[in-house]
């Protein structure tokens, strides 16, 4: 059960809900009682899974950019549209970072980024990611 939990926290922390994915990664690895890779899988297919619904939503969102509800200002879109343009899909795999990964997720979606090439891109990143939280937490418990 506490996998499941890993794998929501994960999916949503790739959203722009503000939860952190590392935090419960830290706690349950400390802890010592749970398999590391099904903590790696879980996390990661989460958070990818997460960034797939930005990928979605930003190819049908623009649509609704004048209503006040719209989650990012023009300004926002206009910042990671040019970022996005100027290193492209390549970006993606900085989609791990904080404040800036989500957005890019989302951008690359208002600008149809092949799929598959989102889903390589981005999954490298996370995993990526996850496996350098793992490694790191292990080095001090």
């Amino acid at each position: 059960m506490e996998y499941i939990a890993l794998f929501f926290i994960s999916f949503f922390a790739a959203t722009i809900l503000p939860v952190s994915s590392e935090i419960t990664l830290f706690g349950m690895l400390s802890l010592g009682t749970y398999n590391k890779l099904l903590l790696l899988f879980f996390a990661s297919i989460g958070n990818i899974l997460g960034s797939c619904v930005n990928w979605y939503l930003g190819i049908h969102v623009l649509r609704f950019q004048s209503k006040k509800w719209f989650p990012f200002s023009s300004m926002q879109l206009s910042k990671y549209s040019n970022m996005f343009k100027k290193y492209g899909a390549w970006s993606l795999l900085f989609s791990w970072v904080p404040i800036i990964g989500d957005p890019l997720t989302f951008v690359s979606g208002v600008f149809k980024t092949n799929f598959t090439k989102f889903l390589i891109l981005v999954s490298i990143g996370k995993v990526t990611r996850y496996i350098a939280v793992i490694y790191s937490i292990n080095l001090f418990f």
